[in-house]
């Protein structure tokens, strides 16, 4: 059990001020017996746990008993780069957040199959031309990524009738198709008609979506990038548009905002989100934190941690 019932919980990120504010109340209402604070009101020797969105890692080399840190946010790739090895992160995993990327993954995915590029194009021309309709079982999705996230969005697909493939670093039981590898990346990528990236940011995930990987997809494909930007190749996926890929789908970059002078703002085969595929639920999420909280401060065990081998 930790040795210090009544220290405070800290929270502290390179987030605004009302962001911050937002946080602590949210994070008080679910916590109402235990103190939250921002990480300048509180004693730093008290200090046992810090509730963190994009921390400044020399901050919490104030806290000298600091033992473990939750995130607010489900990637921690910064987190992971940034804080000691030796300090245990928790990473946000929100049913909510999840049940919202699913809505994201089928609506976008919804958006090519029913050839809504194709239509917004032929309106802009003052074109009247009704296109063959594809029923969603005779589309394939890959989706990379079948951590919580990925498997909801393929429960989502499934549902409306879609085929899927998933592909994960490491082998899943489920109860439909799931390759691992890259001989299974290239197996699924080469019968996908649209695929779905949903991998964290990792050493081994950086640019999976590059020229070799995109040329395995059969010609019209689509491609929905939600995991992180890290993942894809921006000139790779300029070069597919121009010869086999017919769309693309773009939520996260490697530096957002997304430049000014990016091409893709203004390419016709991609649309630009501004991140806001899967929004954390400031209340569902404090709720999740509070609960990790409150189990460790009854029985001292921490919810499950960051493996820093993989990365997530």
């Amino acid at each position: 059990m930790s040795s210090v019932v009544s220290s405070p919980i800290v929270f502290t990120g390179r987030v605004c001020d009302a962001e911050a504010q937002a946080w602590i109340a949210a994070l008080s209402a679910a916590l109402p017996d235990m103190p939250v604070v921002p990480l300048s009101a509180a004693d730093p020797q008290a200090v046992e746990v810090a509730v963190v969105a994009n921390p400044d890692p020399a901050l919490l080399q104030t806290l000298p008993r600091l033992k473990w840190v939750h995130s607010v946010w489900a990637g921690v790739e910064r987190l992971v780069a940034e804080l000691p090895v030796d300090l245990p992160i928790v990473r946000l995993v929100d049913p909510e957040l999840s049940r919202v990327m699913g809505e994201a993954v089928l609506a976008w995915t919804l958006y090519l199959q029913r050839d809504m590029p194709a239509y917004a194009r032929q309106q802009a021309a003052r074109q009247w031309h009704q296109r063959p309709y594809r029923a969603p079982s005779t589309v394939t999705v890959g989706v990379l990524g079948l951590g919580h996230m990925g498997l909801t969005a393929v429960a989502r697909l499934r549902a409306a009738g879609f085929r899927v493939l998933g592909w994960s670093r490491t082998p899943k039981p489920a109860d439909f198709e799931v390759f691992t590898g890259m001989d299974g990346l290239k197996s699924l990528m080469s019968q996908a008609d649209v695929v779905v990236n949903l991998l964290p940011s990792t050493p081994g995930t950086r640019r999976i979506l590059n020229a070799e990987t995109l040329g395995w997809l059969p010609p019209g494909a689509g491609l929905i990038n939600f995991g992180r930007g890290a993942a894809l190749d921006i000139d790779a996926l300029l070069q597919a548009l121009d010869h086999t890929l017919s769309y693309a789908v773009l939520d996260v970059f490697d530096s957002e905002p997304l430049e000014a002078a990016s091409p893709l703002w203004h390419h016709p085969q991609v649309t630009v989100l501004p991140h806001i595929s899967a929004p954390t639920n400031l209340h569902t999420a404090a709720q999740v934190v509070a609960d990790n909280l409150r189990h460790w401060r009854m029985t001292g065990q921490l919810p499950p941690t960051v493996e820093r081998s993989r990365g997530y």
